[in-house]
C-alpha cells in the first residue's frame, strides 16, 4: 500500500526512501537530530538511522532560533556540507528548517530534499509570506509546522500562502501548543487542532512527538497516541549520543532506542485510525470543555466562599429561598431556550446550590 504522501507528489527520491519502510500503512518516519552539531555526529547518525528499514528521511536542524543570546545557534552552512555528506552515504533524502530566503537558498544550493516551517516563524504572517516568495517557482516539498499558540486560522493561513505561491507538496506538521497549565507535555497535544486541520486541508500530517513530549520517557505513549489518530508519519529526534547533544538532550534518542520504540509500536489502518482521528477530536472537544467546567465550578465556589463571609459579618441568613427560586427558574427558561432539558438544569444547579449552602453554613459557623 503506497503511503499517503503519494497523492501529494513527493520527489523519486524521497518515493524511493518510503518504499524501503516496513512500517504497516508505509507510515511516514523523520529522523536525526535536533541539532547538526559535526560532521562525525551527523554521518554516524545517519548511518546508523539506515539500518533502520522504517526510517524514510534524516532530519537535522542547521539554524536553531534560540530563546535567549549565546546559546548554540546551529553551524549554518557548513552544517548543510555535513547534511549533505549525510544524504550520500546513507542514502536517506534530507530535511531541515528554514526561517528566512537567505535559508532557502542554502539549504536548496545543498541538495536538501524538503524543508519545514518551525513554529515560531509560522507565528509570523510576514515571514511566512517572504518564505513563500522565496519559494515561489521551486517544486520542493514543505513541512508546515503549527504555531506555538493553538490558533488554527494562523496555521491555516500558513498553508494558503504557500499554496498561492505554487507549492503543492504541502504537509503539517503537529509538534504540540505553548500552554499555561502544567503539563507533562513540553507543548501540550491539543489533537483537535491538527485532526480539525486534516478536516479542513487536504494535506499529511505527520506528528512531531519530540517536541511534543520533551522527554523521551513520554515517546513511546505519545507516539501510539498519534499512530492511532491516524497521523501520517512520525518525526522522532534522535541522536548518535543523545546525551551529550547541544540542543534539546533530554527529548532525543539513540538510533538503537529508535529501533526498540518503532517496535514497540502498534501501526494502524488508515481507514480504522481514520474513525478514530473524528472520535477523538470530539471527545478533546469534551474534555477541554470538562476542564473549563470544572474551573467554572471551583471560581463559583470561591466567590459563594466570599458570599458567605458577608452574611456572617451582616448577619444574614444563609438560605434566601425567593432569590434561589427565581434564579432557579430563570436558569430552566435560559437553559430551554439553548435546548437543555429542565431536568437536567435543575439537577446540577441544585447540586451546585446545596454546595454553596453547605460552604457558606461551615464559614457561618452552623455545623
Amino acid at each position: 500500500m503506497e503511503p499517503h504522501f503519494e497523492s501529494h507528489g513527493v520527489t523519486a527520491d524521497i518515493k524511493q526512501a518510503v518504499k524501503r519502510s516496513e512500517t504497516p500503512a508505509s507510515t511516514t518516519i523523520i529522523a536525526g537530530p535536533c541539532s547538526v552539531e559535526s560532521e562525525t555526529q551527523i554521518i554516524a547518525t545517519a548511518q546508523a538511522l539506515a539500518k533502520i528499514p522504517q526510517v524514510t528521511m534524516l532530519r537535522g536542524g542547521i539554524w536553531k532560533p534560540r530563546t535567549r543570546p549565546g546559546a548554540f545557534e546551529g553551524r549554518g552552512e557548513e552544517g548543510l556540507v555535513w547534511l549533505r555528506e549525510a544524504k550520500r552515504v546513507s542514502g536517506l533524502p534530507t530535511a531541515t528548517e528554514v526561517a528566512t530566503p537567505d535559508h532557502v537558498e542554502l539549504a536548496l544550493k545543498y541538495d536538501v530534499d524538503a524543508l519545514w516551517i518551525g513554529a515560531r516563524t509560522v507565528v509570523n504572517p510576514f515571514s511566512v509570506q517572504q518564505l513563500a516568495d522565496a519559494l515561489q517557482g521551486v517544486d520542493v516539498p514543505v513541512y508546515v509546522k503549527n504555531p506555538v499558540s493553538p490558533d488554527l486560522k494562523l496555521w491555516i493561513g500558513a498553508f494558503e500562502r504557500f499554496q498561492k505561491a505554487g507549492i503543492t507538496r504541502l504537509a503539517a506538521i503537529h509538534r504540540g501548543f505553548s500552554y499555561y497549565k502544567e503539563s507533562p507535555y513540553r507543548n501540550y497535544p491539543m489533537w483537535e487542532i491538527p485532526i480539525e486541520l486534516t478536516h479542513q486541508l487536504d494535506v499529511p500530517l505527520i506528528t512531531d512527538v519530540s517536541h511534543i513530549c520533551g522527554n523521551r520517557e513520554l515517546l513511546q505513549a505519545v507516539a501510539q497516541k498519534a499512530l492511532d489518530l491516524a497521523t501520517d508519519g512520525l518525526m522522532i529526534e534522535c541522536h548518535i549520543n543523545p546525551d551529550e547533544a547541544l540542543t534539546d538532550a533530554q527529548q532525543q534518542i539513540t538510533p538503537e532506542a529508535l529501533k526498540s520504540l518503532l517496535a514497540s509500536l502498534t501501526f494502524r489502518s488508515k481507514q480504522s485510525g481514520k474513525v478514530e482521528r473524528d472520535l477523538a477530536g470530539l471527545r478533546s472537544e469534551i474534555d477541554d470543555i470538562d476542564s473549563e467546567l470544572l474551573q467554572l465550578l471551583a471560581r463559583r465556589m470561591e466567590v459563594s466562599a466570599q458570599i458567605g463571609e458577608y452574611k456572617k459579618l451582616n448577619n444574614v441568613a444563609v438560605v434566601q429561598m425567593d432569590r434561589w427560586k427565581k434564579i432557579l427558574d430563570d436558569h430552566v427558561s435560559a437553559g430551554a431556550e439553548m435546548g437543555l432539558s429542565p431536568i437536567l438544569i435543575n439537577k446540577v444547579f441544585e447540586a451546585i446550590h446545596q454546595e454553596s449552602i453547605e460552604r457558606q453554613s461551615r464559614i457561618m459557623g452552623n455545623d
